[in-house]
């Protein structure tokens, strides 16, 4: 009698499925991490509280994250697609239809956002402001703002302004600090820095 045909990869079903649940588990453990993390940051969220929160065994969560900067960085990378990619641009894509709208729609997101009684800041800069001058997770942190320079320098090369790495440094000093001001409790930041934003588009136009 001809067996069923081996899954991509040759694993066997038995094997799919306890991939599947591996998989599983440690996407359980990061989901309960991110709420944490990006409420109360990282130096207050203690392991014995991410194992008890995303509910699995102590034993299963090192088996997936030998330490909790491991868990951080799973954390850190999730936060980049949910919150950068698509809480943030692509939001503000969605929101305008020309990439200079949509460079300015970044803040009317920002507005909605500090509005909300769960506003979190940016986890990036907490993270960077929380870890040593030579910490790996200080690193990471700047390399994923970093890659937000590069979404707003696109944008600015797409709607054809000049010396867009100096405009997109410039752009990103104006998110940063709206984000810290609304922290301190300025919920107005981001119309004040759309106001300062419309004077660098016309500052970096052809």
């Amino acid at each position: 009698m001809p067996g069923f045909p081996l899954p991509a990869g040759g694993r066997t079903f038995g094997e799919e499925i306890a991939a599947s649940g591996a998989a599983g588990m440690r996407e359980r453990i990061v989901d309960a991490a991110y709420d944490l993390f990006a409420s109360r940051g990282i130096r207050d969220v203690g392991v014995n509280e991410l194992i008890s929160s995303s509910g699995v065994a102590k034993a299963t969560f090192y088996r997936h994250f030998a330490s909790k900067d491991e868990l951080v960085l799973a954390f850190l990378e999730k936060r980049d697609q949910v919150w950068t990619m698509n809480a943030i641009m692509g939001e503000a894509r969605r929101r305008a239809d020309t990439p200079e709208q949509q460079l300015l729609a970044i803040f009317d997101v920002f507005t909605d956002w500090f509005h909300r009684t769960d506003y979190e800041a940016c986890s990036f800069i907490n993270v960077l402001l929380e870890m040593g001058a030579s910490h790996p997770l200080r690193r990471a942190s700047i390399d994923y703002l970093a890659k937000i320079r590069g979404h707003v320098k696109q944008l600015a090369d797409e709607a054809g302004l000049q010396r867009t790495d100096d405009f997109s440094r410039s752009w990103h000093i104006l998110m940063k600090g709206s984000i810290i001001s609304a922290a301190e409790g300025d919920l107005e930041a981001a119309h004040r820095a759309s106001r300062l934003a419309r004077w660098l588009i016309e500052d970096h136009r052809a």
